[in-house]
């Protein structure tokens, strides 16, 4: 079995954190850059466009050619089998008006769709509107299909497009001196050939590559490696605009004209738009960015579509008017202590505290404390079987032993013990030594109503 990447979320979004350092690095660094970008003019004839809203909306595609990888690099990272030169990824990114803010919204591929009625350029021929997957656009009326096809679905206008191959993905990650990726547990995907075991991980344009096609790591499988991709990407972010790479201007156009090198755009995106862009979004990082998929209602066989997806049509419609509104699509939160990473969210475990010694309050300090770094406590906290507890203890049933894993990280120091049949809720007996709660988070924390996360949210702690 061959394995398709969907690399255009990492490939796209980093040509889109290399625009954001134009502003920074000057007119005369920048100049000729743009001349190595291929043209496409996906926005002809196209009528009947939605209204423009705030802010600046990209469309990017991503397909997957690999011309330029070598033998010894396919052999070595599993990058085998012919490309199709399709679309394996399609997202909405919207800059924020302010230029604060990239929100990027990654539209499945096997989405169920209506492609628009439309004439086949090479023959001429009027095409009636039908339905299809959403990938289908592209291959068969390449880029302004595609972007008929996505307003659309979306009713927001796109204002420009950028198309991008894996090819230059691995040299890209090179120049900015790799990747920080951190993994609560170990991952191995025998398909890719990916292999790190849990902890901190520096890794190259092909380890990296690994990282973000693997799709056999868990049972997640595509939304695992959405998931990864994302943590990808902010982490890419998070290194190019903390290295000073933006602000060096040798550094930043070897870069610049790695990735740029493989890129389809339209006429009006140039040195110009990026030195806008650049110049209002000094100051950008991973917390600035913010990452969600589109609402899925339902997965399933589509007769004359075949196996596809189809959005939640409330939440997407809501979703993109927020897109149009230029609004945040992440929640507000106050800003936290650098957490511990840990397998499981804490909002997913349940707890239920017990005062284990005769400190007055002390099962309700513990209970708050719980509760305010994210675990489902029940906000009652009891009185333990003895008042005379040294040493505070978690009491869980084996089924669970991952949320008795993370909520032993938040309580350092603690005793876990086992204890078949108690159920789920996991029950902490607060002793003499309890000293506070140390605050955890998970790499793949479900935010708000359409799961968007900042890229702060993803990066290593």
């Amino acid at each position: 079995m061959v394995t398709r990447p969907r690399w255009g979320l990492r490939a796209a979004t980093a040509l889109s954190v290399l625009v954001l350092g134009a502003g920074a690095i000057g007119h005369a660094m920048l100049t000729g850059l743009d001349t190595g970008i291929s043209r496409v003019d996906p926005f002809r004839d196209m009528k009947n466009r939605p209204e423009g809203g705030h802010g600046m909306n990209l469309l990017l595609v991503g397909t997957d050619g690999r011309e330029r990888i070598t033998p010894e690099q396919k052999k070595k990272f599993r990058l085998g089998g012919a490309p199709c030169h399709c679309t394996d990824t399609i997202m909405l990114v919207h800059i924020s008006r302010d230029s604060r803010r990239a929100s990027v919204v990654s539209l499945p591929r096997d989405s169920y769709a209506e492609i628009p009625a439309y004439t086949d350029r090479a023959t001429g021929q009027k095409r009636p509107a039908r339905p299809v997957k959403l990938n289908a656009a592209y291959a068969e009326g390449g880029p302004s299909l595609t972007v008929r096809t996505v307003e659309h679905m979306t009713k927001v206008k796109i204002d420009h497009y950028l198309e991008v191959d894996f090819t230059s993905f691995m040299k890209t990650v090179d120049a900015v001196g790799g990747v920080r990726i951190c993994t609560s547990q170990p991952m191995s995907d025998r398909y890719t050939g990916l292999n790190l075991p849990a902890g901190s991980h520096e890794l190259n344009g092909g380890q990296a590559l690994q990282y973000v096609r693997s799709r056999h790591v868990d049972i997640a499988s595509d939304l695992g490696r959405m998931q990864r991709q994302q943590r990808f990407v902010a982490s890419l972010i998070e290194r190019a605009t903390s290295s000073g790479m933006l602000l060096n201007p040798v550094r930043f156009r070897k870069v610049a004209t790695t990735m740029l090198g493989s890129v389809r755009a339209d006429e009006g995106f140039g040195t110009e738009e990026m030195l806008a862009l650049g110049r209002a979004m000094r100051g950008f990082s991973a917390a600035s960015s913010e990452f969600t998929s589109v609402p899925i209602g339902s997965m399933g066989t589509v007769k004359g579509v075949g196996s596809a997806v189809k959005w939640d049509p409330a939440k997407s419609q809501r979703l993109f008017r927020m897109i149009r509104e230029d609004r945040p699509l992440a929640p507000a939160r106050a800003r936290k202590a650098r957490a511990t990473l840990v397998d499981v969210s804490p909002q997913q475990i349940r707890v239920q505290v017990y005062n284990g010694t005769g400190e007055d309050g002390l099962g309700r300090r513990v209970d708050g404390a719980l509760r305010a770094t994210g675990f489902n406590t029940t906000r009652t906290p009891l009185n333990g079987d003895s008042p005379e507890v040294e040493r505070t203890f978690i009491s869980y049933d084996p089924r669970w032993d991952r949320s008795a894993r993370t909520l032993a990280t938040a309580l350092r120091g603690c005793e876990i013990r086992a204890v078949k049949g108690q159920g789920r809720t996991l029950r902490v007996t607060a002793g003499a030594d309890y000293r506070g709660v140390t605050p955890v988070r998970a790499q793949d924390a479900y935010q708000g109503e359409f799961g968007a996360v900042t890229g702060d949210e993803v990066t290593c702690p």
